[in-house]
């Protein structure tokens, strides 16, 4: 077969050239640390580990949703304790004003400084994050959830929550609606309430309530009429009698499943109410329990106002409290689940790197000794090269 000196010139310079980018793309290799520097040199590792890095950049934004979920939920759970401390501390006044040795002043010093956390239980229910949005506003995060109002107290915000994404398949809410946290809240024992009338003469105290059968209670107001200081009777909406019986100064009266205590000495013409338990504020109720404070005692009747009003009052603070522990418990609950996501997220992110560490890292022995011998080859090719180019047929004349 012929070889022309052009064709045998090309031959020999185009493997040199291959040669040379072989050991070009073995020392970018060596240099870099990577086996795969363009998708040709391995389609499918290619594509797997865009997809790999693509499911790594997904938990990287699950982090970034947690770390702003927990930041929220750890100023909201910062602000409930707050406002669990102001409950806690207005409880005690009252306790403290429902003593027979205080005096009207000294309840009006007492009432003095309940007014001043009630003004701090409206400031931490308007609480806001570090980016300046209200913790407690829904998702009207702009608004601020609470004010006062000549008639009581307004929420503001909406209802709903911000579900954060933080994992493939889990979200969590970022916080709790003021009008969940501090509005709906029953008063009573939760249950029911009762109450007497403001026209009541006598000195009947109420005590604690509760369900003693809850296969008789039927969710419906009542009232308890004394026919004189010793007989009552219990009706219902439709004024029927469904109960009836005599009263000992400090027992119980029961009926269709409820029962209260009752101490005193009501008067003939007095009564009482027992309804299902409305929602209230948690600001009202502060209110409430503060004007009940202030109730001036001159008498039997107005000591029992008073009883009856720091009482009703302590009732509903337990209702608040008791609200604001479960509002707690489901922000540790979710900071838990934050928690709990995040390990599990580092675990398959550092699963995911070494995926892609084992498609695309380097076999640092391999590259060198393919190096190596892509050089010796190199070489030998040059030197070939050279004297094959350096010979002529008049070397033969």
């Amino acid at each position: 077969m012929r070889t022309s000196t052009l064709g045998g010139f090309e031959q020999g310079l185009s493997l040199i050239q291959r040669l040379h980018t072989a050991v070009n793309r073995a020392q970018q290799q060596i240099s870099s640390g990577r086996r795969i520097l363009t998708p040709s040199d391995d389609p499918i590792a290619a594509s797997r580990t865009l997809s790999l890095r693509e499911s790594l950049s997904r938990l990287e934004q699950f982090d970034r949703n947690a770390a702003m979920a927990k930041n929220r939920l750890q100023d909201e759970e910062v602000s409930l304790e707050g406002v669990n401390n102001v409950l806690q501390r207005v409880r005690e006044l009252a306790l403290q004003a429902n003593n027979s040795t205080q005096s009207n002043e000294s309840r009006s010093l007492i009432a003095v400084e309940m007014r001043q956390h009630l003004d701090q239980l409206v400031q931490l229910a308007n609480q806001q994050d570090g980016n300046g949005r209200f913790l407690f506003s829904g998702n009207l995060d702009e608004t601020t959830p609470v004010t006062a109002m000549a008639g009581g107290f307004m929420y503001n915000g909406d209802q709903g929550q911000r579900l954060i994404q933080i994992g493939e398949s889990r979200q969590v809410a970022d916080g709790d609606s003021g009008d969940e946290v501090f509005f709906r809240i029953r008063t009573g024992n939760g249950t029911f309430v009762v109450a007497p009338l403001p026209a009541n003469t006598g000195s009947g105290v109420v005590g604690s309530s509760s369900v003693v059968d809850p296969s008789q209670y039927d969710d419906a107001p009542y009232t308890i009429r004394f026919l004189d200081p010793v007989n009552y009777e219990v009706v219902d909406a439709a004024n029927v009698v469904v109960a009836a019986g005599a009263y000992q100064p400090g027992s119980s009266i029961g009926f269709r499943g409820i029962e209260f205590g009752l101490d005193g000495q009501p008067a003939a013409g007095d009564q009482f109410t027992a309804a299902p338990s409305p929602y209230q504020d948690v600001f009202t109720s502060v209110q409430k329990l503060i004007g009940a404070v202030e109730t001036v005692v001159n008498d039997d009747t107005t000591r029992a106002v008073l009883n009856n009003g720091i009482n009703a009052g302590l009732q509903d603070m337990d209702q608040s409290i008791g609200k604001i522990l479960d509002v707690r418990t489901r922000v540790g609950s979710r900071l838990a689940a934050i928690e709990s996501q995040g390990d599990s997220n580092s675990a398959f992110a550092l699963n995911v790197q070494e995926t892609i560490g084992e498609l695309e890292d380097l076999d640092y022995a391999e590259a060198l000794s393919r190096l190596s011998l892509e050089l010796t080859t190199l070489e030998a090719a040059q030197q070939s090269f050279v004297r094959t180019q350096s010979l002529t047929l008049f070397d033969f004349l």
